[in-house]
């Protein structure tokens, strides 16, 4: 005869613990959220590394801070100029910048064209600052550096203390820099540039102009905006 086997109470046995959907949920919530913060934390302290390649610095003609006037770099004496109306904190800005911005140089440096910077902001806080500080480093002669280095890594969130250190690494030792950046010295001058916009029926950003005439959209790019200074000079 087989022994029985001894039955347990249900009632006295411990209870599994189970993880309810509700309980997983915010669980990935707050990996996000913490993730989120990382990411934030790594944009706004992160170290500011330049990526140029050392080549010739346009001279800039026109510096910043002339009501309705852009900063205009460049060999004087070029037969066309390419006006640039940009933001430093919109995307596309940083696509056409990433597509067209070698064979804009190109331009520049062959004496073909010159370019004149126009920084619109659009969008709050990031792009008046990031303008301001384009500004303050084009009245050091370091206009076009400056602005491909701020594209270069857009994802960094350019903060002031950033902002300085750029211009550090870009050879800029001079406080009169520091001092503009971080007073928003050149806010006025922006506000002038975006009327000047206005004027021209500038809605978005980037928009291009060849000799005064905007360029369609399809024309953005490397070819468009060649063909288009070919014809105009």
């Amino acid at each position: 005869m087989s022994k029985n086997k001894t039955r347990v109470n249900p009632l006295l046995e411990p209870k599994k613990r189970r993880i309810g959907p509700g309980v997983v949920i915010v669980a990935i919530l707050l990996l996000a959220l913490a993730a989120g913060v990382g990411v934030q934390y790594w944009r706004s302290n992160s170290g500011v590394e330049v990526t140029s390649t050392g080549g010739t610095e346009p001279a800039v003609i026109t510096g910043p801070g002339t009501a309705g006037k852009g900063v205009t770099v460049g060999k004087a004496g070029a037969k066309t100029n390419i006006d640039l109306f940009l933001d430093f904190r919109c995307p596309h800005c940083k696509e056409f910048e990433d597509q067209s911005g070698e064979a804009i140089n190109k331009l520049v440096d062959d004496g073909t064209a010159t370019v004149t910077y126009w920084p619109l902001t659009f969008v709050a806080d990031a792009s008046p600052r990031l303008g301001n500080a384009f500004a303050a480093a084009a009245a050091e002669g370091k206009a076009r550096s400056y602005a491909d280095e701020m594209y270069a890594d857009f994802a960094k969130s350019w903060t002031t203390d950033q902002l300085v250190e750029l211009g550090k690494k870009l050879g800029i030792d001079d406080a009169a820099f520091e001092t503009a950046v971080k007073d928003n010295t050149y806010a006025g001058w922006l506000e002038s540039v975006g009327k000047e916009a206005a004027n021209r029926k500038v809605e978005g950003t980037p928009a291009v102009f060849v000799d005064g005439k905007m360029l369609p959209e399809d024309q953005l790019n490397p070819a468009g905006i060649t063909a288009a200074v070919d014809a105009a000079g």
